[in-house]
């Protein structure tokens, strides 16, 4: 006798589906780019920074792992995604929260570019999810834009860069305050 295999009710449509996992291959390549740039700061002796990085990888990973519960939850498939061309050496500290920042705006317009589909699409629930991404992107934009006005504040020079990297622990507790 064979076996018949059932497919589940959807809540999602395919295209929803669809936009939802290149937005968790977007959140593992953050996790990989974090980790990699977290590696990198820690040989160059930027402590505080790696330590920061790290922690923000892993965020970044249990940012993937909410959307790939709720794809699977909604009847979809969610599929882990293949992560190639991460950036494994930097030119400086700057260029690490630089490259943080830009990406972080990348990020944000696809969860805006998400949400407003689901809204068009009348898929609420859906569109209720992802506030708390869209709110999270707040935050991490503060973060990652705060992080690089540290570079004009300080300054690179002397002992600038070590101040720098000391003021980057702090971060977390200044988009607590603004947030």
């Amino acid at each position: 006798m064979k076996q018949q295999i059932v497919t589940p009710a959807r809540s999602l449509t395919t295209e929803t589906e669809d936009k939802l996992n290149k937005q968790i291959v977007m959140e593992g390549t953050s996790s990989a780019a974090y980790l990699s740039m977290a590696s990198w700061c820690e040989t160059k002796g930027y402590e505080t920074s790696a330590q920061f990085l790290y922690k923000h990888s892993e965020e970044e990973r249990m940012h993937m792992l909410k959307l790939i519960h709720y794809v699977n939850t909604a009847g979809g498939h969610a599929i882990q995604p293949e992560v190639t061309g991460i950036k494994h050496t930097f030119t400086s500290l700057r260029e690490v929260f630089e490259t943080v920042l830009h990406h972080e705006l990348e990020v944000t317009k696809s969860i805006n570019s998400i949400v407003d589909h689901c809204f068009q699409i009348k898929d609420f629930a859906t569109f209720n999810f992802l506030q708390w991404y869209v709110m999270e992107q707040r935050e991490e934009e503060t973060l990652a834009r705060r992080a690089v006005e540290l570079f004009d504040l300080i300054g690179e020079e002397g002992v600038g860069l070590w101040m720098i990297d000391q003021e980057i622990g702090k971060l977390e507790a200044f988009a607590a305050k603004v947030g």
